[in-house]
């Protein structure tokens, strides 16, 4: 039996569409996802970008109203740019109305940003990896992110998510705040103090994280779920996964660890056809890095192909995108968990059409053998 099967959306904006487009797709994809047995819907956080989830907990509440089953989570909260008290009141009023049904993503993304904001000179430079196969999975050499983070107009953008002198907040300490305050533990200066709604909501926040660093070893120490974006982050999910397990200790939410991967896929009926809808992908992650943000994402139609310098700068990416008919895609994430042995499985599926997303979806709950 394959273990679940669960969607992360960006809420992603089309080359011709809008925001209010973006996100009638999603609360559409999120009600077929339903009907089709996905466990459950995640919504991304990003911001300054072309992508519509720049809030994911006022999108979560609109996708529950709209479905009645499926669990519906934040993948994941940036706390970088929030406090521990706005998330437990948020989601816990998202529980309030949802019992059951919400989940609690948090992740590290905002201090990484804050903390590369801060930074004058670049780091030294790391010997560089070669391309790995592990079993099946590719793991190419890690991106080098600090160029990007250093564009001029992204600092500016990213300087205005908090106050310029406000400090990067722990994300250690945020997490064990947000547990208190879900507990219904929480102190301020030997005062109690309760969140309201959220103390007691019966949440458990879900870390996300991309490398063997602070996210995997505070949801291991912690006891909490982690996912490893190996979509995002080839290079180093697997790490991930090893270092958060290393550091697992049990709590009241786990008594063992409990991973979920997630992967970038399209799946069409034929080979052909899901790689030619994937074949603007490529252009999308260039804009996130060689540019300032997220362009509208380009009609495979009418793109023009990527140069050979452009194509370096997206390879990391494009070559671990599965993408094919479902017997294909099942292939590639039966190996992914096989490797992994992640208990869950994410996956993310973006293209032009709105029609061709839906498909993707569709073909692989099937093939996987979800059930609604």
């Amino acid at each position: 039996m394959r273990v679940a099967l669960s969607i992360l959306d960006l809420a992603p904006i089309s080359e011709g569409g809008n925001a209010a487009s973006a996100l009638r797709n999603t609360v559409d994809l999120a009600q077929h996802a339903e009907q089709w047995g996905y466990k459950r819907y995640w919504i991304a956080e990003h911001h300054f970008v072309a992508v519509a989830s720049s809030q994911p907990a006022v999108l979560i509440g609109q996708i529950a109203a709209a479905t009645d089953r499926i669990r519906v989570g934040a993948a994941a909260v940036q706390l970088g740019h929030t406090t521990a008290l706005a998330v437990v009141e948020s989601f816990g009023m998202l529980d309030a109305f949802h019992s059951g049904r919400i989940d609690l993503g948090v992740g590290r993304s905002g201090q990484h940003r804050r903390e590369a904001l801060k930074e004058s000179k670049p780091k030294p430079a790391k010997p560089p990896r070669e391309w790995r196969d592990v079993d099946g999975v590719t793991v190419p050499p890690p991106f080098d992110i600090s160029a990007v983070m250093r564009n001029p107009r992204l600092r500016a953008k990213m300087s205005v998510l908090q106050q310029p002198e406000a400090i990067v907040p722990d994300f250690g300490e945020q997490v064990g705040e947000i547990l208190a305050l879900l507990e219904g533990s929480y102190e301020i200066d030997g005062v109690d103090a309760h969140a309201v709604p959220g103390d007691r909501a019966g949440l458990t926040p879900w870390v996300f994280g991309s490398s063997k660093g602070k996210s995997a070893q505070v949801a291991g120490a912690r006891g909490l779920p982690f996912v490893a974006s190996y979509h995002i982050t080839p290079a180093t999910a697997l790490e991930a996964i090893d270092a958060y397990r290393a550091a697992f200790q049990p709590s009241a939410a786990l008594s063992e660890p409990y991973v979920v991967v997630s992967a970038d896929v399209v799946v069409s009926d034929d080979t052909a056809t899901a790689r030619h809808l994937a074949s603007s992908y490529g252009h999308w992650v260039y804009s996130v890095r060689a540019c300032d943000g997220a362009i509208p994402y380009p009609d495979p139609d009418t793109v023009a192909p990527l140069t050979a310098e452009q194509l370096a700068v997206v390879k990391d990416r494009t070559a671990t995108q599965f993408v094919g008919d479902p017997d294909e895609v099942a292939d590639k994430l039966d190996t992914l968990q096989r490797v992994t042995a992640a208990d869950e499985l994410v996956i993310t599926s973006v293209t032009h059409g709105h029609e061709d997303r839906l498909h993707s979806h569709e073909l692989i709950a099937k093939r996987w053998g979800l059930t609604g």
